[in-house]
């Protein structure tokens, strides 16, 4: 009989997201430890939480529109009762392994808060966000002029990477860690709430690591992709939120910069997030095939340095 200590309760929060979540919940189904997986669907119109059944440990809530990505973790984690707590994106595929080995590792490691795996994209490349460091002023100017290590570490040669924040693709941490650091900030509605997270578990004295030997598949951007004007005000606003709580690596005078320059880069990408996201929305059949060349940079390059 599988120890209740042990349990893993899976949190998925879906908008619009398409036939993924159904293998991501699969996927998770299937994996070892995983005793309870909650989908939080935050108004979806596609009717894709309404395909998944068939499982008793499978719960689906529903919300009557969008509060925000934060807001619908922490109605997972309230729903469940399982000891250990993963957050997974409906575009993320673990192993039948990963959240054991997530949970297994913070298990031995009692200075270890919160657990993150080798995320790699679907042509099996290590994706950046997976092992993050603290954004900061200096460190934002870096990544902007085309240092790719400003932001993200590379894959460590060891079991276990040291990093300031992981990817919210996936991360495991124990229910009490949770609790403790005081669940995720309701106030961030898209973005940023994961790096909030990994800080505030790192502000109560844990440690915070990517297991190398886990591994998931990212698609990334499966439902946000088609509303990047949305997409940028939220990374930005994300950013400035956590700017303001945290510093931007300086003095009062340094934080009031970098939310300045972050509102600044919005400003400029403005005007090419919503000429794409009228063109997705079928209202610019011509701006679609003039803006090309965006749609293949846009997820990653220009906002590269707030994932």
């Amino acid at each position: 009989m599988p120890d209740p200590g042990r349990a893993i309760a899976a949190v998925v929060v879906a908008h619009d997201s398409g036939s993924v979540l159904a293998a991501c919940v699969a996927r998770l189904l299937a994996a070892e430890g995983v005793a309870e997986v909650l989908v939080v669907d935050n108004g979806s119109r596609d009717g894709a939480p309404a395909t998944l059944a068939g499982d008793p440990r499978l719960r689906v809530l529903r919300n009557g529109g969008n509060p925000g990505f934060a807001v619908a973790c922490n109605q997972g984690v309230a729903a469940s009762s399982a000891p250990w707590i993963a957050f997974v994106n409906p575009d993320c595929f673990v192993a039948a392994d990963t959240p054991a080995r997530l949970r297994d590792v913070l298990v031995a490691d009692a200075g270890l808060g919160l657990a993150g795996a080798d995320v790699r994209d679907a042509s099996g490349a290590p994706e950046a966000a997976a092992r993050r460091r603290d954004p900061t002023l200096v460190r934002l100017l870096r990544s902007a002029g085309g240092d790719r290590g400003a932001l993200h570490l590379t894959p460590g040669d060891g079991p276990l990477t040291a990093v300031d924040a992981v990817s919210g693709a996936l991360m495991l941490l124990s229910r009490a860690t949770f609790e403790r650091a005081g669940g995720f900030d309701p106030g961030y509605r898209l973005h940023a709430e994961d790096l909030d997270l990994c800080r505030r578990v790192r502000a109560i004295g844990l440690r915070v690591a990517v297991v190398e030997a886990a591994r998931a598949t990212h698609l990334k951007g499966t439902s946000s992709r088609r509303r990047p004007l949305f997409v940028a005000f939220h990374k930005h606003r994300g950013l400035v939120r956590y700017f303001r709580r945290w510093g931007a690596g300086g003095g009062r005078a340094t934080t009031a910069l970098a939310v300045t320059a972050a509102w600044l880069r919005f400003g400029l990408l403005a005007p090419w997030a919503a000429l794409r996201e009228a063109a997705l929305a079928g209202a610019l059949p011509q701006a679609a095939r003039g803006l090309e060349d965006l749609d293949r940079r846009w997820p990653d390059a220009d906002v590269a340095a707030l994932s």
